[in-house]
């Protein structure tokens, strides 16, 4: 008789339930294993514990809520580039303020700056042409164009600028400007020597407060010189071939802005060809031989290249372009051919609105046809059409919707050249 280790005797009878228990755990064992063996990785075992469920559906949506609440939102890059902060500065500006940027008036030598006050402070003019015989020198400049400064807002100052080209045409002179010697003598100058010297001259026209040089003249004399009474009679080229004028201009570009100066080519496409001076004459102002494709207007071309902040236009006609309109309201030279077939965006300028070649048209017009052939930047020489010409601009685009459009894109152009000078902030 066998005993239990508690020493009571085990029943013979009881073998058969207990093997029927061992056969039932051993089963219940290989099934459990064999469970185990199958389930798949990512269920919970009797260890694990079971994934979180999901909220009730009422509850879903507010835990949605308070996590988009609890982000920060995701703020879009800001584009920072002088274009992009011209177009946002204009957008805040009225149809007034836009035209104003538009406009460059006159301060002559022996004038007070408050005449422009009214100009400036009220109607937005936002460029001064620094004109006349100043004999005062950088000091006595300096002083005229730090008031007319003042008059600007603080995150909108003016474009300087003068016609400051050498020889004959230099109107800053006085304590502190070297007397330039012509273009045509800088012209004889190594490309080397004219960007050092034309640093120079920046530097003087910097401590004067001018930013913008209306200088150098690009065009190629192909008449006789003395018979080519704007340009090549006054020695205002630089008396070389096409490619030799824009190689020196070029030089004098780069020299002008490693002293902080900007600089304007013109005037486009070129004052060499024709007899009368547009300043003082409507004769003789119809260039006959200039072509898009001549060498005169390639020399432009390969001063383009040195990032002139301006082109300025000329006001003379010609005949193998567009025979019916003055360069400066040409819209086949300036939207076909600089903005079209170029892709010039800078901005671009003329010649002086007031000059005699331009004496058939009412001052009032004379902005909006500008501007019209895709223009921006209207250079006044006399002080009595800056006001008419405003008029003009403001009335024209009060009731033209698309010439409104086109103030807009030019005072986006003008601004975009601020910002890329560092005038407005």
């Amino acid at each position: 008789m066998h005993h239990s280790r508690t020493g009571a005797p085990v029943t013979p009878r009881r073998w058969p339930a207990a093997l029927a228990v061992v056969c039932v755990l051993a089963v219940l064992t290989a099934a459990v294993l064999w469970w185990v063996a199958l389930r798949p990785s990512g269920a919970a075992g009797p260890d694990t514990p079971p994934a979180a469920s999901a909220p009730a559906e009422g509850q879903d949506g507010q835990a949605s809520a308070h996590e988009d609440a609890d982000k920060e939102p995701v703020p879009e890059p800001v584009d920072d580039s002088p274009r992009a902060k011209a177009q946002r500065a204009v957008e805040a500006m009225s149809i007034e303020e836009r035209v104003g940027q538009l406009v460059m008036a006159p301060l002559y030598a022996g004038t007070d700056p408050s005449a422009l006050y009214d100009l400036i402070a009220n109607q937005h003019v936002g460029s001064v042409l620094i004109i006349g015989n100043w004999w005062s020198g950088t000091a006595g400049v300096r002083q005229a164009t730090d008031v007319l400064q003042s008059y600007a807002p603080a995150d909108n100052r003016l474009l300087m600028t003068t016609d400051q080209e050498g020889g004959l045409v230099q109107h800053l002179q006085g304590p502190g400007f070297d007397a330039m010697p012509t273009a045509v003598d800088q012209g004889a100058m190594s490309t080397d020597v004219l960007r050092q010297s034309a640093a120079v001259w920046g530097s003087q026209l910097n401590q004067a407060g001018i930013n913008v040089d209306l200088a150098p003249v690009v065009g190629t004399v192909t008449v006789d010189r003395g018979s080519n009474a704007p340009i090549g009679a006054l020695y205002r080229d630089f008396g070389l071939d096409a490619q030799g004028n824009a190689e020196h201009a070029t030089a004098f570009i780069d020299g002008m802005r490693d002293s902080g100066v900007e600089t304007v080519i013109k005037h486009f496409p070129g004052l060499g060809g024709v007899t009368g001076n547009t300043d003082f004459t409507a004769n003789g102002i119809l260039d006959t031989t200039t072509t898009l494709d001549g060498p005169e207007i390639k020399a432009f071309l390969t001063a383009l290249q040195a990032d002139p902040s301006m082109v300025m236009m000329s006001l003379a006609t010609y005949q193998q372009i567009d025979p019916n309109n003055p360069a400066a309201f040409s819209s086949t030279l300036i939207d076909g051919y600089l903005r079209g077939t170029l892709g010039y965006d800078g901005v671009i300028t003329s010649d002086s609105l007031s000059a005699a070649a331009l004496g058939a048209f009412e001052p009032r017009e004379i902005g909006v046809r500008f501007v019209d052939a895709g223009a921006d930047l209207a250079c006044i020489g006399a002080a009595d059409y800056v006001q008419p010409i405003l008029d003009g601009l403001n009335e024209r685009a009060a009731s033209d919707q698309a010439f409104a459009e086109k103030v807009t894109r030019s005072a986006i152009r003008v601004m975009t050249l601020k910002y890329e000078m560092g005038l407005a902030q």
